[in-house]
């Protein structure tokens, strides 16, 4: 941390620049899935849609390439998905209205219940349920400890109970069904499922210092807060359901096929709750997954054919509960039960300190957290980048660091010894504090480009480095920072700023309090690069329109509407007395309006369907812009047919 911050510092001023072992490589995994999510681009795809008529009722089906296969290469492509319009449109005429022919076949499947809790997945389960941060779970879980004795130790990495506590648990069922558990825990003790035998619960050689996160014998009082009554309840049903047999199902897969063409149809019956009962699931609430029947031999009608347009979408951001879950793994993405156990002991930090990790990096703005999502901020992306230049790869890999977890380990259990770990650790300090003495803010090496635009002072090159762009002539003092209002600029941004002395509005700037804004940026005559939120004085004086051709009337006032800045504005929106509030901007949701569609919304009031709008998640969508009673503009959805039954 001193030698980064000492590094950042060279150019002037404080730039307080904290790393570490596990809150950097936390964040290059978070900064390795925006720039994926940056990088996406839309593809558009097609589904074709079925509506059945059988003497029994309707049913729904999904067109599906019987002959696909997975391609490791490209997530994007499933056997639903039709990748040219032109086959979906022929899919759809030449099914519509046809006699189908219907084969299925059922299968019986199993759904044990998951393992205890843990700290770092009880805080997963929190955040996914309810939004609650991993230091507020903690902090939930500590005070149902320490405070009100109702739950066991916190902060534990165990998910297992020890071999001889089946006494133990049972008193525990045995005292909930006294409380609000009564119908679950006496089945569970009627039935005798709890015993020692049980190797997903009671395993001696799956537990550390503390075992998993299970309820006390102490009943819950009365005065248990909201937040802690959920938490409690988390951790209680999870304990119950971890004895209950498997839940069962019935899986029943439908094809009909219409001119050669498949249909799948999927349905899944709940056959015995088994855990699922813990939290209230039973085959009546269930009965939505019945498919309706055909009889052997029945042909069925294709009522309706529809080819609904989508896109694919990029990889969501993390939340702290996707987040934990990568920390744990060392940023890999493991769905395997098995293998995300024989890789828990190479995360990244402990379960007692990845919330507080998570809370720093906020803290030190090295991220943003927006409603669930988790936000790298671009002096995130600038540490990685210098990391990445200086090959300090044990602070830019999480795997790295999930192996110096892993060494610690060894080094408790006698297998690694401390000295050699030590010397790993010397090494890399040397080489980090080394490197930032080798270098300053023009040398970082890296893959920068030059502008295409000649410097505006002298008429020279203008280079990227690793914070600025500047010019490459010595007798000339142009450049400027990349990164302002938190936001890096793109080498195409800056170069569009240099050729038209401005450009925007950009969003993705943030205030000093974190609040996301938009804006646009000048270049000034005497050439620094400033926000320009428009000149207040020019706004309070009349616009003259006078030369300038109207692109419609304005919805609230009849009056005209022109072209102005960076939005289409009424006449009478401009001056102190301000007789119209009509106003649209030219970008809506990072997405550029054409002059067209507005002429379009000013006379029809409603544009064509507008693609790559992009949701305050990040997700592209589609929407036309219509204009509201009050003349205000908003959205509209493309309206899509709603399946009469459930696949």
């Amino acid at each position: 941390t001193r030698a980064m911050t000492a590094f950042n510092s060279k150019s002037g001023g404080f730039y307080l620049t904290p790393v570490g072992r596990v809150q950097t490589p936390t964040l290059a995994v978070v900064v390795d899935r925006e720039k994926e999510i940056r990088a996406f681009v839309p593809k558009d795809y097609w589904e074709v849609h079925a509506t059945f008529q059988a003497e029994a009722g309707e049913y729904t089906g999904r067109w599906l390439d019987e002959g696909f296969k997975k391609d490791p290469d490209d997530a994007h492509k499933r056997a639903e998905r039709i990748w040219e319009q032109a086959k979906a449109d022929g899919i759809q005429a030449k099914c519509n209205g046809q006699v189908g022919v219907v084969t299925e076949q059922s299968k019986p499947s199993k759904q044990a219940a998951p393992m205890l809790f843990d700290l770092t997945t009880l805080q997963r389960e929190a955040n996914a349920k309810f939004g609650f941060s991993a230091r507020n779970t903690l902090g939930i879980a500590q005070a149902l400890y320490e405070r009100h004795k109702v739950l066991t130790y916190p902060r534990t990495d165990s998910r297992c109970l020890p071999e001889d506590y089946a006494p133990t648990v049972k008193q525990t069922i045995e005292a909930l069904g006294q409380a609000n558990y009564g119908s679950v825990a006496s089945d569970i003790l009627k039935n005798d499922w709890v015993h020692g035998g049980n190797k997903k619960v009671f395993n001696n050689a799956k537990i550390s210092d503390h075992f998993a996160i299970i309820p006390t014998l102490k009943p819950a009082p009365s005065t248990l807060k909201e937040q802690e009554l959920k938490v409690y309840d988390l951790v209680v049903k999870r304990f119950l359901a971890v004895f209950y047999p498997s839940a069962e199902f019935l899986v029943t897969t439908r094809i009909t096929r219409v001119e050669d063409e498949p249909f799948k149809t999927e349905g899944k019956v709940l056959v015995k709750p088994g855990w699922l009962a813990v939290y209230g699931r039973d085959q009546k609430k269930d009965d939505a997954g019945h498919l309706v029947p055909v009889g052997e031999g029945e042909s069925v009608k294709a009522t309706e054919v529809n080819a609904e347009a989508k896109a694919t979408r990029p990889p969501a951001r993390y939340t702290e509960a996707t987040l934990l879950s990568a920390m744990e793994h060392a940023g890999k993405r493991v769905d395997d039960e098995e293998l995300r156990e024989a890789m828990s002991e190479k995360g990244l930090g402990t379960p007692a300190t990845r919330a507080s990790i998570i809370e720093e990096l906020i803290r030190h703005k090295y991220m943003v957290r927006e409603l669930r999502e988790l936000i790298p901020t671009a002096q995130a992306f600038s540490l990685i980048t210098l990391l990445m230049a200086l090959e300090v790869d044990a602070l830019s890999k999480p795997e790295l660091t999930g192996d110096w977890e892993f060494k610690l380990k060894e080094i408790e259990r006698g297998n690694f010894d401390r000295e050699s770990f030590m010397n790993e650790i010397r090494a890399m300090t040397d080489k980090i504090v080394g490197a930032t003495k080798a270098y300053d803010g023009d040398t970082v090496p890296g893959d920068y480009g030059k502008l295409e635009t000649a410097c505006p002072k002298c008429n020279g090159v203008v280079k990227e480095t690793y914070k600025r762009f500047h010019c490459e002539s010595e007798d000339c003092d142009f450049g400027f920072w990349k990164i302002m209002g938190g936001r890096q600029f793109e080498l195409a941004e800056a170069d569009e700023l240099v050729a038209n002395r401005r450009i925007g509005p950009l969003d993705g700037f943030r205030s000093k309090m974190g609040r996301a804004f938009s804006a646009e940026l000048k270049l000034t005559d005497e050439h620094k690069v400033e926000f320009d939120f428009g000149n207040d004085d020019e706004d309070e004086e009349e616009v003259d329109f006078s030369g300038q051709e109207s692109i419609g009337g304005c919805p609230k006032c009849k009056g005209p509407v022109y072209e102005h800045g960076r939005a289409y504005v009424c006449e009478k929106n401009t001056g102190k007395d301000r007789k119209c509030s009509f106003r649209t901007g030219k970008v809506i949701l990072k997405r550029d309006i054409e002059k067209e569609q507005v002429v379009k919304l000013l006379n029809d009031g409603k544009t064509d369907l507008i693609p790559n709008f992009i949701s305050k998640r990040g997700r592209p969508f589609k929407a036309f812009l219509i204009l509201k009673p009050n003349g205000d503009v908003g959205f509209e959805f493309e309206s899509k047919t709603k399946p009469k039954a459930k696949e």
